[in-house]
């Protein structure tokens, strides 16, 4: 996943609002007393888009993905973005750290890629290992409610910027799994168009599987929230974001 698709991932994703998403994650750690200048590490990171702005706002950061060319041009936005981030090739599946962090993250629907629930374990149970005592985990994933209705057996074409792509979701709905394929064809400095072809699979996890992996792994003070809210979730939710903690070492 994600060889040739670097080439053009960050002209696709130009419309998310990765400040406003940095500054809603630093609110989240707040409510947990993490506070900047705390040692955090971005699982799934891609280009950095989201570990760069945590890290202008004080964090100090450190992204980790399976994909060399995703930390590549994460490694040279960094540059660019005057911030000196270390960025790491490690499957968060099999995290694991030198010495415990303040907080771990896996944004923008890093854990719907998770397939089944022995990799989800995994991550969790790696995840709480590699925290301090009272460190927290936040994490956000695409909704069941999104995946099925408003992605599931769906066709979406676009073109912008140079970029066309075609966008083909189809469900598995008795496994809860979303299939995707990418048509891409990007403009190149030569005036002739790339294709990248790409296809991806996502899982949608219910709360309650959510809820019990988190405590099954060690995890206290689970709280779910909706689309960048400090509120419950509604049912047509499109995201829910997840914080949990560390038990500290005075809990009983």
């Amino acid at each position: 996943m994600y060889t040739d698709f670097a080439y053009a991932y960050d002209r696709l994703m130009s419309d998310v609002p990765y400040e406003a998403w940095a500054r809603y994650y630093a609110g989240l750690l707040d409510v947990y007393n993490v506070k900047p200048g705390a040692r955090c590490i971005e699982c799934a990171c891609g280009t950095g888009s989201l570990t760069i702005p945590l890290a202008l706002l004080g964090y100090r950061m450190t992204g980790m993905d399976l994909s060399e060319q995703m930390l590549n041009l994460a490694q040279q936005k960094a540059r660019e973005r005057g911030v000196s981030i270390p960025f790491i090739r490690m499957d968060m599946r099999r995290l694991c750290v030198q010495r415990p962090v303040d907080a771990i993250l896996a944004t923008c629907d890093g854990v719907n890629y998770l397939l089944d629930d022995t990799d989800l374990r995994s991550f969790l149970r790696r995840a709480y290992d590699s925290l301090k005592p009272g460190g927290v985990l936040a994490f956000d994933v695409s909704t069941p409610y999104k995946l099925s209705s408003a992605l599931g057996d769906r066709i979406f074409t676009a073109s912008e910027d140079q970029l066309v792509y075609v966008w083909q979701g189809e469900l598995q709905a008795e496994k809860r799994v979303l299939d995707i394929h990418l048509d891409i064809f990007a403009e190149e400095a030569s005036g002739m168009y790339r294709r990248i072809q790409e296809d991806q699979r996502q899982r949608a996890y219910e709360r309650d599987e959510l809820f019990s992996s988190l405590n099954a792994a060690g995890f206290s003070n689970v709280q779910i929230f909706g689309d960048r809210t400090m509120t419950d979730p509604e049912p047509d939710c499109l995201r829910w974001h997840i914080i949990a903690q560390k038990r500290s070492i005075t809990d009983p």
